[in-house]
């Protein structure tokens, strides 16, 4: 019995950039950045030595009814709202005219934080005003299953719904689950994709503490900097991604727009320590060897590496070690947390669509902020302009703390 092809028929985001998919594109494109000085009190009152991010450009209560938004923290909000993008995109809902059965729908959504902002109120309010300010939907809002579930029962899901929490691979390891569901035949239709809405003073103070975060507050456009050799750290983000995967039979039975297929998804573990890679590469090779293997692809087919690199001063050269190890010297690289920041969850779920509309259309988004490439990377990185290129294969690789690597081939529909 052959492996059924898996596709991409639908895709939805809010992110810095903006509120869908389209305002995504379009800035990562312009390299218009989503990073500002932060103006919250917080930062004055904890006097915080990094003060920038890069937070959503459409706040997701614009978006969800006022009652809706009010029971749902907002790493919950921002999930919803991408889902119901993804949902509409590929056909699906109110607006759509195609239906599939709930027990052959699936939800994969993953955060590595969860509702760290319900956490954080709510126990504000038992310190401060006592037992009967807490809200008795404090847990399903602050549970890191709640983007998934929230999603789940909003699309009638019963095929299984998953969450998978592995720090900055979150989000890519919930569409390399959705794969895997869809190729062992649990499910027709998954929803997959990345979640978080983490900007606050606790999590800003602990990666300012582990000095893995820019501190240009001075220029919050030029902050991330991946590969550059004045690269400092990353830039926090927030927002969520989801993509429409379904059996390629099915969508072609019911007339589905294509958008790339999910040719392969490999996933493997460092073991080597909490925060920092494998300075060898060898894992996150592991991972994109097992991508290529799980789509039988040859290494030369593929063009392009949509990649981590998150402006850190280990992990960006470590991550073009591994490419070199896995695929060769041919790929062609680019960074989009230059514009949009690490969305950490979200990360893996908002580069995909960033890598499909790539392989969709053609055209590589170039890396902002790249004015001096680190002498420890030999590949070629797009900079300065988007590049026109003819994708058969395009890598997208995501990499999160504990050693957590994940990798998605893409592949021309």
């Amino acid at each position: 019995m052959s492996t059924p092809d898996v596709v991409v028929t639908g895709l939805g985001a809010t992110t810095p950039l903006g509120g869908d998919v389209e305002a995504l594109w379009d800035g990562l494109l312009a390299s218009r950045s989503g990073v500002r000085l932060l103006e919250d009190e917080w930062v004055d009152k904890y006097d915080l030595p990094v003060r920038i991010a890069a937070p959503l450009a459409v706040e997701p209560t614009e978006v969800l009814p006022r009652v809706e938004a009010r029971r749902l923290d907002r790493v919950e909000q921002v999930a919803l709202v991408a889902a119901r993008q993804a949902w509409q995109d590929a056909g699906f809902g109110p607006d759509g005219d195609a239906e599939v059965e709930s027990e052959r729908l699936g939800v994969v959504i993953g955060t590595g934080v969860g509702g760290a902002g319900t956490l954080l109120n709510m126990d504000d309010a038992l310190e401060t005003k006592g037992l009967r300010k807490v809200s008795p939907l404090t847990v399903p809002m602050l549970m890191p299953n709640g983007p998934a579930a929230i999603v789940g029962i909003d699309l009638k899901a019963r095929a299984g719904v998953h969450a998978p929490v592995s720090a900055c691979a979150s989000g890519a390891e919930a569409i390399a689950w959705a794969f895997r569901m869809l190729r062992a035949g649990e499910a027709d239709v998954v929803v997959a994709g990345g979640a978080e809405a983490c900007i606050a003073a606790i999590t800003m103070a602990g990666f300012a503490q582990s000095r893995t975060m820019s501190t240009r507050n001075d220029d919050p456009a030029g902050a991330s900097r991946p590969w550059d050799v004045d690269r400092d750290g990353f830039v926090l983000g927030e927002g969520a991604g989801c993509v429409v995967l379904e059996r390629a039979e099915f969508a072609q039975a019911r007339g589905a727009r294509v958008y790339a297929k999910l040719a392969g998804a490999g996933t493997s573990s460092d073991a080597h320590h909490i925060t920092a890679p494998d300075p060898e590469g060898t894992g996150q090779a592991r991972a994109m060897q097992a991508a290529l293997r799980s789509g039988n692809i040859d290494p030369q087919r593929v063009g392009h590496v949509n990649a981590h690199a998150t402006s850190t001063p280990v992990g960006d050269v470590t991550e073009t070690v591994a490419v070199r190890k896995a695929i060769g010297d041919h790929p062609v690289l680019t960074a989009p947390k230059s514009v949009i920041g690490h969305m950490l969850g979200a990360a893996g779920a908002v580069e995909s669509i960033a890598t499909i509309l790539s392989v969709y259309h053609g055209l590589i988004p170039p890396t902002m902020n790249l004015q001096e490439l680190d002498p420890g990377v030999t590949l070629d990185v797009v900079r300065d302009e988007p590049r026109k290129m003819d994708i058969d294969v395009a890598i997208n690789d995501s990499f999160g703390f504990g050693g957590h690597n994940v990798s998605l081939a893409f592949a021309k529909a």
